[in-house]
């Protein structure tokens, strides 16, 4: 009786169409690409009046989705990155301003969940192969010049935080030492310091592996990653692939300058939407397109260094009208792009509107998973997945973001509002910190709606929202979270800056 049923239901299979039949998604392949300094309107999909056009990244917006309002969580990339990795505000650690240097130590806290190692525990095989910028903790040694011995083992390296396998340069490509780190070792010993002083594609002098040449790292990442795809199709893998480009230096291969009819700087964006053309085509030739999900978006905007006041008296704006760039608190430092696909689950070619943060990746990944986040784990990520599948029911998805500039300075935003606690910028922009806040007021209030370009300060006219605003943040802060749940510590410091209005 048993094996007629059998029969019986292979029959009525064998006449059903083939996407009846094909198996319910499994659980995807994550790419994860990480731009290094680049604002949303240097990707054409965002700015119909974009001097140059990024084809690649055009087709990912619209094979999948494109997020209008999303924002990194920290003008600059250090603690941008540590929100991704752990889906935490990086202001509630020990870093409560600026980047890591050369030779610091890790800044992710021991035994502190990560995106990788949430993932691995749930079956995935973990790669990081980029820029870390995280922090590294080196063997010492006593020299005041280079205090690190570079032939003994790197510790908490991305391995230690889960991930299976790395491959990463330890901090930006202008920022010494300048070698390849795989796993926890150096994979060739810097046998020169190298030191460039050209206008864009500047670099700080420092020691330099003898298989280390600034022009290929971009190039070396791709094709590192590519590997990767090509011999890890056993189990899902997550791959976070964090860029050194277009940050400084800006360094156009042959193949690429004079290509985007601007400046370096153009030339170099269109060499990462390259890049991310050939992940993409990596994906396709392996048979891994449709059930993968990849996003890019980048760590912080523009550089204003990039060469921004020429590309804007040209009518290119990498900020895409928005006031401000790289540090800065305004929307130009930290609105970033933001595109994910998944053609198992995304509908293509839809755009969302709605307010979401860089720390949002891990909650969204533990949702794709089915699991549930304990208290102390990314204390600031939001589930995207309801936008991601389309419910049409969302809205104001996160009840509030924070935003924070490279000195320090906060801002939040609820809504068409935005409450910036700092005279300026805090940052790069006037009005920078110091002189330039001689005479203004200590807080600056915007309805976005009305006032994209942030020009208008409100606060005199709406001290309610003022005060709202502030109740808010200060519940975040010490609370140690900004998402549903139980109060968590976070890193107090004797001098924590930009909380002087606190």
């Amino acid at each position: 009786m048993k094996s007629r049923y059998i029969i019986i239901l292979a029959l009525v299979v064998g006449t059903l169409p083939q996407w009846f039949i094909q198996k319910a998604p499994t659980k995807p392949n994550i790419i994860y690409i990480l731009a290094d300094d680049m604002g949303a309107g240097d990707v054409s999909a965002y700015n119909p009046n974009s001097k140059f056009k990024t084809p690649h990244l055009d087709k990912l917006a619209t094979e999948g989705i494109r997020f209008t309002d999303a924002h990194s969580g920290s003008a600059v990339c250090t603690p941008t990155r540590y929100g991704i990795l752990t889906g935490r505000y990086s202001w509630r650690s020990t870093l409560k301003k600026g980047v890591t240097w050369s030779y610091d130590s890790a800044i992710i806290e021991d035994k502190r969940p990560t995106v990788a190692s949430f993932l691995k525990q749930n079956g995935y095989q973990t790669a990081c192969i980029g820029k870390w910028h995280l922090g590294l903790n080196w063997a010492r040694k006593d020299d005041a010049t280079v205090p690190v011995d570079f032939t003994k083992p790197v510790k908490k390296t991305p391995n230690y935080y889960g991930f299976d396998y790395s491959f990463i340069i330890p901090a930006s490509l202008d920022i010494p030492p300048y070698v390849y780190v795989e796993n926890d070792h150096v994979t060739a010993q810097p046998n020169r310091d190298t030191e460039s002083k050209t206008e864009f594609g500047w670099w700080r002098k420092g020691p330099t592996g003898a298989d280390f040449k600034h022009e290929e790292v971009l190039g070396t990442f791709i094709q590192k990653s590519i590997q990767y795809i090509q011999t890890h199709q056993s189990k899902p893998f997550f791959l976070y692939l964090p860029l050194a480009a277009p940050h400084t230096p800006i360094l156009p291969t042959e193949e690429w300058r004079g290509k985007s009819g601007l400046n370096e700087y153009g030339d170099f964006v269109l060499m990462v939407d390259h890049a991310v053309g050939q992940i993409q085509k990596a994906l396709i030739d392996n048979g891994l397109d449709q059930n993968t999900l990849i996003i890019f978006t980048a760590d912080n905007g523009c550089a204003p260094y990039a060469g921004t006041t020429f590309m804007e008296k040209a009518g290119h704006f990498s900020s895409n009208g928005r006031r401000g760039y790289k540090a800065d608190i305004y929307e130009g430092g930290h609105r970033v792009p933001f595109i994910a696909k998944w053609p198992s689950r995304i509908k293509a070619n839809t755009k969302s509107e709605e307010t979401i943060c860089l720390t949002d990746f891990f909650a969204t990944c533990a949702s794709i998973q089915g699991q549930k986040l304990a208290d102390n784990t990314a204390e600031d990520s939001y589930d995207l997945t309801p936008i991601l599948y389309g419910k049409t029911s969302v809205k104001n998805l996160r009840e509030a973001t924070v935003h924070h500039a490279v000195e320090g300075a906060f801002a939040i935003r609820q809504g068409q509002w935005k409450l910036i606690l700092e005279p300026g910028s805090g940052g790069w922009s006037f009005p920078k910190p110091g002189k330039d806040y001689e005479g203004l007021p200590a807080i600056q209030l915007y309805d976005l709606e009305k006032d994209p370009q942030e020009k208008n300060n409100i606060y005199a006219q709406h001290p309610e929202k003022v005060t709202q605003l502030k109740t808010l943040l200060k519940k975040y802060i010490q609370e140690g979270r900004s998402t549903k749940g139980r109060p968590q510590p976070y890193t107090q410091v004797a001098n924590w800056p930009g909380l002087s209005w606190l």
